[in-house]
């Protein structure tokens, strides 16, 4: 009643408050159903990430042996692909935009660190599928040692119930731990222990009636081994085997000398708290959810990185086509500098003239170097996308970079309707697919939450099988029954029998009597989870608002280049005919230097709105998540860092203008 009181505080009704934990309670079964899918889908992925690069070595050698070698992680890669060295004649490197983005796959070192991040999530995979508890959470096992009673004066007198021992498998840790929410799940990889010790002790006896001599000298080896392993069901088995060799110089002993080994199975199990494969696999699921996010963030970074280094190379075209126009506009000042002067001294014009046109040239100048250095400063940037050493390699520091492709404006676009561009998105976009995989995280970690506001009920089960066989002692008056003369096979051969066994099953229950810890910790999950779906919700409104408006955009982007195009056109045929008026002496150098400005400020205003025009389209395929098709990439390539198609440069190269 208490959770439902909260609930209508925040404005909803017990019954609205019981429909949604209902609705919580499909969601997290439906989580198990998902784990297939993520199990699935993590398949799928396994043969991917053991391709790439960087990768790490799967230790080899004997399988006893393997468990216990570290695994190699490869070397440091810090020099560039061949494809930059085979595209570069003549100290200029010579790039289409399929070989640029091919260069920063294979060199760019941004992109190099984002591959890690598949490979440290496989590993977390490998880490749950061995249990226990996370990273940084302690976790420790105990085992007692067995007393084999009857054994020699000591197990005389722990057979008489005289000997107390406070060591026993519960261990206490006064040290600060981190605590994790919900079970933990148990370790899954076997453990094997073993002890061995070989002893020599005299010890002073007070009771020389069972003793039979006020000191004892004993010959003792004990080997002590034990299997240990956690099951998914939430339970632990553990099998205990001690074999335990004395020789005492105690008259008391039947038998003398002795072997006494013994075999226990001890198992614990979640009753409640803790129980279920769904509830113990829920850390292995998400890890396997973890591998998969990591691969789509990969993908998302590649996006992300692809559109730059279009963006990038696009504008290095459009600054070569602005110093094209820079380099044209100098030329037609320096030609109309040198007509005014022959026009001044044949006296057609006044002397004072050759200084406007003289200024024009200086203009002109100052354009085209401050166009050279943009250019540059673009090459630097796109050489350090596509390098692991930028310009620090003084080959391709001194190599200009030479386009191959220009930017072309198809007559029209051919863009489907807004719905149908949502739907691409929705099914290409990293971002969408991420929400996805995040839900089902979500889920997946209610799951703890929601088993830990049960009690706790755990049910033991311990069966141990005593046995001991020696020989016997001429000191002894007494003798020893028949069963119990030989060796080791004798005592062996009494366990398998079960001649001597104890069995003990016992319940232990435990639960806070209002458990508010686990209720506030499941609550919390509950409303990250609303948290999320609202979260969700809000990122695909806008995804919708920026499709539409990147298609806005884009339009916005033709209407510009198709206006400054003909703008463009028009300046240049009213500067035509005003170099015409003025060579029949009806015009002045004002006008033809007006004239003149406004064709270069057409042609810059052309060349700004082509550039623009092509970081839409880019822009476009990016908000839809196609960026990867439209340039013919995949992801196994990027996560290779080796695209297979190779690069062949045209046998006629372009004239350079720089």
């Amino acid at each position: 009643m208490k959770y439902f009181h909260h609930v209508r505080t925040a404005g909803f009704s017990p019954r609205e408050a019981s429909a949604s934990l209902q609705h919580n309670r499909r969601a997290e079964k439906s989580a198990l159903r998902k784990s297939l899918a993520i199990a699935a889908a993590y398949a799928c992925l396994f043969a991917q990430l053991h391709a790439q690069e960087p990768f790490v070595a799967r230790p080899t050698g004997p399988v006893l042996i393997r468990p216990y070698k570290a695994a190699t992680p490869g070397p440091v890669l810090l020099s560039n692909s061949e494809r930059i060295r085979s595209l570069i004649r003549a100290g200029k490197l010579y790039l289409t935009l399929q070989d640029t983005i091919a260069l920063a796959i294979e060199n760019n070192l941004d992109l190099q660190i984002d591959r890690y991040g598949p490979l440290n999530a496989e590993w977390y995979v490998e880490r749950q599928q061995a249990g226990g508890p996370l990273r940084g959470v302690p976790a420790g096992t105990g085992s007692s040692n067995l007393i084999t009673s009857g054994q020699g004066v000591n197990g005389a007198t722990k057979a008489a119930g005289l000997l107390t021992n406070s060591n026993g498998a519960g261990a206490s840790n006064n040290n600060t731990t981190i605590q994790q929410i919900g079970s933990v799940t148990p370790n899954l990889d076997p453990t094997f222990q073993s002890a061995m010790t070989w002893s020599h002790e005299t010890n002073l006896y007070p009771d020389p009636v069972l003793a039979g001599s006020n000191a004892l000298v004993d010959s003792i080896h004990k080997f002590t081994n034990y299997v240990q392993e956690g099951l998914l069901t939430g339970g632990t088995v553990q099998i205990q085997a001690n074999e335990e060799y004395l020789k005492e110089d105690a008259p008391s002993d039947i038998l003398n000398p002795s072997v006494a080994p013994a075999v226990s199975i001890y198992l614990r199990h979640n009753l409640l708290q803790g129980f279920g494969v769904g509830l113990n696999a829920r850390y292995i699921n998400m890890a396997k959810n973890q591998v998969i996010s990591a691969n789509v963030t990969f993908k998302s970074q590649l996006l992300n990185m692809v559109a730059n280094v279009a963006n990038q190379y696009w504008g290095l075209v459009a600054d070569y086509d602005d110093l094209k126009a820079k380099q044209a506009a100098l030329e037609f000042a320096q030609n109309f500098y040198n007509d005014t002067q022959r026009q001044i001294e044949l006296g057609a014009i006044a002397g004072a003239d050759i200084y406007r046109a003289e200024s024009e040239v200086s203009t002109r100048k100052q354009d085209l170097a401050i166009s050279q250095q943009t250019l540059s400063q673009t090459e630097t940037n796109l050489k350090d996308l596509i390098s692991r050493d930028g310009v620090a390699d003084p080959l391709l520091a001194e190599a200009s970079i030479i386009p191959l492709d220009q930017i072309e404006v198809p007559q029209t676009d051919q863009l489907p309707p807004l719905r149908q561009l949502v739907a691409t998105a929705l099914a290409n976009r990293p971002d969408v697919e991420l929400d996805k995989l995040n839900d089902q995280y979500q889920a997946l970690s209610a799951l703890g939450t929601r088993n830990a506001v049960l009690p706790t009920l755990i049910g033991y089960a311990y069966q141990t099988n005593l046995a001991e066989a020696g020989q016997q002692n001429p000191l002894s008056p007494l003798r020893s029954a028949p069963g119990f003369i030989g060796g080791l096979g004798t005592a062996l051969g009494q366990i398998f029998r079960d001649d001597y066994k104890s069995f003990t099953t016992y319940a232990y229950f435990t639960s806070p009597i209002r458990n508010q810890v686990a209720q506030a910790d499941y609550g919390i999950d509950q409303l990250t989870i609303t948290q999320g779906d609202l979260v969700e919700r809000r990122n695909r409104n806008q995804m919708v608002v920026d499709i539409s408006n990147q298609v806005i955009a884009l339009r916005q982007a033709r209407t510009r280049y198709s206006n400054a195009a003909d703008t463009r056109a028009l300046q240049q045929d009213l500067l035509d005919k005003e170099q015409q008026k003025f060579r029949l002496g009806s015009s002045t150098i004002d006008n033809i230097i007006a004239a003149q400005r406004a064709l270069i400020a057409a042609q810059y205003v052309e060349i700004s709105a082509l550039r623009t025009y092509q970081q839409s389209r880019v822009a476009l395929n990016q908000v839809l998540g196609l960026t990867l098709e439209a340039n013919h990439l995949s992801v196994t390539e990027a996560l290779k860092g080796k695209v297979e198609r190779e690069s062949v440069l045209p046998q006629q190269l372009p004239e350079t203008h720089k």
